[in-house]
């Protein structure tokens, strides 16, 4: 595979390093009156993690057996549905992502749509993967406890979903041998190892992203990241880019000349400023070179 990246200004290496410890923006919290998280953790059942005024509730998705051309993909290879929350002059904003097979799309939606909400994207993140999954971004502005509610119903809907077809699972683990701090250097971040999956983000702190005139932060979906498994010649990785629109071609020229394939490229909301695309990747091979490779991408954006 070629090395083929350029080493840009120190200016933006420091830039993106500052990205992994909060997000874009400010705090929201100083903009609207404060989230009541004890109310959304009580309404999905679910304890989720605060940042900044903001507030995430995460469901691995166990239940699936997904498997990637000889690679098991498990939750933090991405196989994880989560629905952020922010202030909001309505009392709240929340954005997320949903996992599901195909035929949970439409009855997904129709909890989502039936309940005041937008469905923002449908895409896949991977081909080749058995069985087919795909993602679902929602979106709405109301009342807290509203949307806590119609996530909730869009959970039960798929767990109902899937113990209709006898899925179950339990938190299963892959084996990384790879020198994760290699990664680090030649990407220029550094990850966390998860189930022996390593993973990187990257925010977006040079770019002021709003949604209805509210921020959206890195913790709420908007970053770049990249998911490795494997062993030093035979690794796994996936992930995600959050590009401008003039970003878009050079990304993709970058990671395809560098043997990563490009497997979508799509929006993942509907009134955000500026415009903002997103692009998952998948790629195979010696894990250094998979780290160059990606190296090439992130030299194309931030400038």
């Amino acid at each position: 595979m070629k090395r083929k990246f350029v080493k840009k200004a120190f200016f933006f290496s420091l830039i993106f390093l500052v990205s992994n410890c909060g997000g874009s923006g400010s705090d929201v919290s100083e903009s609207f009156p404060p989230l009541d998280t004890a109310q959304i953790e009580a309404i999905t059942g679910i304890r989720g993690t605060e940042n900044n005024g903001e507030y995430k509730i995460a469901v691995a998705q166990n239940d699936l057996n997904v498997s990637v051309d000889g690679f098991r993909i498990i939750p933090p290879m991405g196989l994880t549905s989560w629905a952020g929350f922010t202030p909001a002059p309505e009392g709240a904003m929340v954005m997320g992502d949903l996992v599901v097979l195909e035929d949970e799309i439409g009855p997904v939606q129709e909890v989502f749509i039936n309940n005041g909400m937008t469905v923002t994207a449908i895409h896949n993140h991977f081909i080749r993967d058995n069985p087919k999954v795909m993602f679902m971004h929602f979106h709405g502005i109301d009342r807290t406890e509203n949307l806590a509610s119609t996530v909730k119903m869009g959970l039960d809907k798929v767990r109902e979903l899937r113990a209709a077809k006898g899925l179950t699972g339990e938190p299963s683990t892959v084996e990384t041998t790879f020198d994760t701090d290699k990664i680090s250097a030649i990407l220029g971040h550094s990850g966390a190892l998860n189930a022996g999956v390593y993973k990187i983000t990257v925010g977006r702190p040079d770019v002021s992203l709003t949604d209805h005139d509210i921020p959206v932060s890195t913790f709420m979906g908007f970053n770049t990241w990249m998911a490795f498994q494997g062993s030093p010649q035979n690794a796994a990785v996936a992930g995600d880019f959050t590009m401008l629109e003039h970003e878009v071609a050079p990304v993709i020229q970058a990671l395809v000349s560098n043997g990563i394939e490009v497997v979508a490229v799509h929006n993942h909301m509907t009134t955000e400023s500026p415009r903002i695309f997103f692009l998952h990747f998948w790629g195979v091979g010696p894990a250094e070179d998979l780290a160059y490779g990606l190296k090439a991408g992130l030299d194309q954006i931030g400038n």
